[in-house]
């Protein structure tokens, strides 16, 4: 059997551990190694190579490395939970920035109980212990589950295409991950666990700096708005895939989809009233992530504001990019059109100064090709009851309209802050959705593939880190636009995408992953989708345009 990694090729006449075969290597490393990709495919340390294939490694300074320490830390603590409190159930709801905010099902947070958790974590961690992944035919899985009685991992058995069922166990303790997490509890050191308004927050390093505990994020706004929505589904009473997909059975996704749809039109009207209200807004800033619906979301918006009287004018700041000779460049010494310095600030300022002033202005248009703005004749003038819309990921930035007062203007953050989990333990990644609506988008719009929009993936959520993420808290209303139902309508068209990247390219580890996401949500017709939601602008057919 012959195994390359890196320049080398690596012989063994035995089936052996990635961890055995590579011990030298995984202990030179310059940061604790995690797991890895073998034949593109994530696997952990203790995988067992039986035939030729290639393997890299998964360092914890790595995106991937950052998700499996999530997963692995969230593990440790739900054997933490059954070792200091087994009576209680822990519920893992949200994602904050290098955090996972957790509850404790009817139980008050104590800094006692805090206090307990993290001193036992750190016991399990200092152990190091091995986690051993446990393989269940359907039959061994059936009598595990009638002799348990858990619900731990028991969305594999409900797929019945799952031949296999598998669990994690560490000592006594068992329990499932969605994804590859460790092979042992020792990598794990560096984490924290804080009260957190009713519940906790478990901190954990990033991959830039995965050495060291992140300062603190103050996110009031952003866990307010998850922590809303999370509120709302539990009333619905789909808070996870089982009773989502229960939904889809018992065919009452009809009434889920309209209720969770209502409630967008709430929220949007909700914020017409508070612009409305506001006599001296003048202008709306609108920013979010990639695939976050922000051209439907400013539409649906124009509407209720119409209602209220007001007439939204839109201006792009994509026609006020500086003269492509004075465009910055990035460490690779290509253009930076993302960040803020490639506007022509000082032009945009003037302008909306005048436009604010009752002046007239003649807009540009910018020529991509060449790399100029153009004057085409273009004029603008603002009347008393029209309200300047700008959308654009710099928009939460106060550099972008310095000019402008701060009464002047109403900040909107749009995201979609998914609020379904898998189980009690696993939640879906926010980041994985928005992945998903995008390359549905790009196939029905761009005529992209999935590999083209894998690979290129991590550059989009770089502009994200640096130029919206950090200016969240700066805005007046957040819009979650993740609906409860979606994954189950994009999934028609994403898993035939994904199916699409072989195995023998790069692509393949992300779009397995988020394969074996997506079979577990029943199919959800594309025709129940309103055509005025959000979803539409990813799957097509709805009643917005661009603009």
């Amino acid at each position: 059997m012959k195994i390359q990694y890196q320049d080398k090729v690596l012989e063994s006449e035995k089936e052996i551990t990635i961890q055995e075969l590579l011990k030298e290597e995984i202990e030179k490393n310059e940061y604790p190694v995690i797991g890895a990709i073998f034949n593109n495919q994530y696997v952990n340390l203790e995988y067992e190579l039986k035939q030729d294939g290639e393997v890299k490694l998964i360092d914890i300074a790595s995106k991937e490395g950052t998700k499996i320490y999530r997963r692995t830390i969230i593990y440790i603590l739900g054997k933490a939970v059954e070792e200091v409190c087994p009576d209680k159930k822990m519920i893992v709801n949200y994602q904050l920035p290098n955090s996972m905010f957790c509850e404790l099902e009817n139980t008050e947070i104590t800094e006692e109980l805090i206090q307990q958790l993290n001193e036992k974590m750190h016991q399990i961690v200092q152990r190091d212990l091995p986690i051993k992944q446990v393989v269940m035919t359907r039959e061994q899985a059936k009598e595990f589950y009638e002799k348990n009685h858990v619900s731990k991992g028991r969305l594999q058995f409900d797929l019945l295409e799952n031949q296999e069922v598998f669990m994690y166990y560490c000592e006594n303790y068992y329990n499932y991950c969605y994804g590859t997490i460790a092979n042992r509890t020792g990598i794990t050191k560096i984490f924290e666990i804080i009260k957190y308004e009713d519940g906790f927050l478990v901190r954990y390093p990033s991959s830039d700096k995965p050495g060291q505990l992140p300062k603190l994020i103050q996110t009031k706004k952003l866990a307010w708005a998850l922590d809303e929505y999370d509120d709302i589904h539990k009333i619905l009473n789909v808070n996870t895939i089982y009773k989502l997909n229960k939904a889809v059975e018992e065919d009452n996704i009809k009434d889920i989809i309209m209720l969770d749809e209502a409630l967008h039109e709430k929220k949007i009207a909700n914020i017409a009233d508070k612009i409305a209200q506001n006599r001296n807004v003048k202008m709306i800033l609108i920013a979010g992530p990639s695939s976050s619906g922000k051209t439907t979301f400013a539409q649906r918006l124009g509407i209720q504001l119409r209602i209220n009287h007001i007439k939204p004018v839109t201006i792009s700041v994509d026609n006020y990019f500086v003269e492509r000779p004075d465009t910055p460049r990035d460490e690779n010494g290509e253009y930076d059109f993302e960040c803020i310095e490639a506007i022509d600030l000082e032009l945009f300022n003037d302008h909306l100064t005048r436009l604010l002033n009752g002046e007239e202005v003649e807009i540009p248009e910018f020529d991509f090709h060449v790399g100029t703005k153009r004057y085409n004749g273009k004029k603008l003038k603002l009347e008393p009851d029209q309200l300047l819309v700008i959308e654009g990921i710099h928009c939460l930035n106060d550099k972008l309209t310095n000019r402008i007062a701060k009464e002047q203007k109403y900040k909107i953050y749009i995201s979609a802050l998914t609020v379904l989990n898998m189980d009690r333990y696993n939640r879906i990644s926010t980041t994985d959705t928005r992945l998903v609506r995008r390359m549905v988008r790009d196939n029905q719009f761009r005529g992209y593939d999935a590999k083209h929009t894998i690979k290129t993936w991590h550059m989009v959520n770089r502009g994200e880190e640096k130029n919206i993420f950090p200016y969240q808290e700066q805005a007046d209303s957040i819009f979650n636009t993740s609906l409860i139902y979606e994954l189950g309508a994009l999934k028609a068209i994403a898993v035939p995408l994904l199916e699409q990247i072989k195995q023998d390219e790069p692509e393949y580890a992300e779009a397995q992953r988020l394969i074996n996401l997506l079979k577990y949500f029943k199919t959800i017709p594309a025709e129940y989708v309103p055509t005025n939601s959000l979803l539409k602008e990813f799957l097509g057919g709805g009643s917005f345009k661009e603009h």
